[in-house]
């Protein structure tokens, strides 16, 4: 599935127009800090990641980047990044939000519309990856329904920084999943931890990664 609709969010395959309000977030230092990617993405790179994504194919084993856009005003929120595992019952999951949108609940909408839709298409099990500095992302996985699984000391090196970082490990299985009916709403306590991002990491180019806020892990 290439679109997918949320109460406040479509999340849809990347256009090239889109390269520029993703170079915008993505350049944002405390984004950049948590996520895999080069720093700072110039728009030449930008157009180049946009059309990489918006030639991914989500029903094949791989990365699948979805847009995150807003339906008030149909801007580009963020990205959230699918890799399908050869064995297609395996998934990694990551994403980043723009930083003004922080604290409002986009991330949580867009991480429960996906695993709901990896779970319905017969998914056993979804993995995501954490910086142990990123509390608030690191919440919401587990707000979510992701199992804190390990932590590998000093496992991710950050190339625009060179400093190696821990990371913690989450696993979602989907005799676990409970999904609500309803989109779910921010909440007072979401929109305290909602400040910085989830990372998410993938292979340079491929899309994915690393869950967060502030930066890129999980929120």
């Amino acid at each position: 599935m290439t679109e997918m609709e949320t109460t406040r969010l479509i999340l849809r395959r990347f256009r090239i127009q889109d390269a520029a309000p993703m170079a915008a977030y993505r350049n944002d230092p405390d984004i950049a800090r948590y996520q895999a990617w080069p720093s700072p993405l110039t728009p030449e790179a930008a157009t180049d990641q946009a059309r990489v994504y918006s030639e991914q194919d989500p029903e094949q084993p791989g990365w699948f980047q979805y847009a995150i856009e807003l339906k008030a005003d149909r801007s580009l929120a963020g990205d959230l990044g699918v890799n399908l595992h050869d064995n297609r019952m395996q998934a990694d999951l990551g994403y980043t939000l723009a930083p003004a949108l922080h604290g409002q609940g986009y991330a949580t909408e867009a991480v429960r519309a996906v695993l709901g839709h990896l779970f319905r298409q017969g998914l056993h099990r979804v993995s995501a990856e954490c910086d142990t500095r990123n509390t608030p992302s690191a919440r919401l996985l587990e707000r979510v329904g992701f199992a804190l699984e390990g932590q590998r000391p000093e496992f991710t090196m950050n190339i625009n920084t060179r400093e190696w970082t821990d990371t913690l490990l989450y696993g979602l299985l989907a005799r676990h999943w409970r999904n609500p009916e309803a989109d779910p709403q921010p909440t007072a306590k979401a929109t305290r931890l909602e400040r910085r991002g989830g990372r998410a990491y993938a292979p340079a180019g491929a899309g994915g990664g690393r869950t967060g806020f502030g930066g890129g892990r999980a929120e």
